[in-house]
């Protein structure tokens, strides 16, 4: 835990997928997390603000090489590896394919490199590490930035408050972009 000077407030430093969990059990008021994260978990969280940092996308990757120029030229049953099960299978339910989800948690970008996978569905910043490994973006499922989320009971407790806090928030963000 970290402490404020004032000694008003405490700070965890938790793992992106852990914040939704600590701010919707109640165990933190507030938390900062990418809006991918909260595709991915569904939390029952109060989304007061973007903060409009932290840019990337979630998108398909195939090898460079592949016939693919969109997903919906990926075969029927085809395999998507990703750590972002729930968004690769929202996001092929929603274009009426049905593919296979390998879940990996770590260097997605080898399902395909492998044989593993046709395609892959994750997060892409710059596009650097895509490049790196021979894969192309085909198609983007979303943006993602920072996102400020609170506790529910605790933002209709304090709506007042968080409300300053949120318009201090956009008033520093906007004075830095």
């Amino acid at each position: 835990q970290i402490e404020d000077t004032t000694g008003t407030a405490k700070a965890l430093l938790v793992r992106a997928q852990d914040v939704p969990v600590y701010v919707e059990y109640g165990q933190a008021q507030l938390g900062i997390v990418g809006y991918d994260v909260l595709r991915e978990k569904s939390p029952a969280v109060a989304h007061l603000a973007d903060l409009r940092f932290g840019s990337c996308r979630m998108s398909v990757a195939v090898k460079a090489t592949s016939p693919y120029q969109s997903s919906l030229d990926l075969r029927p049953h085809g395999r998507v590896a990703s750590k972002f099960v729930h968004c690769a299978r929202e996001y092929f339910n929603n274009l009426d394919l049905p593919v296979e989800i390998i879940p990996l948690y770590g260097s997605v970008e080898l399902g395909p490199i492998t044989g593993m996978s046709e395609a892959i569905v994750d997060l892409v910043s710059t596009g650097r590490t895509l490049k790196e490994n021979g894969l192309i973006e085909i198609d983007v499922l979303f943006e993602s930035t920072a996102r400020l989320i609170a506790n529910p009971l605790s933002y209709r407790l304090n709506t007042s408050e968080l409300h300053h806090l949120v318009e201090q928030l956009h008033s520093s963000i906007l004075s830095t972009v």
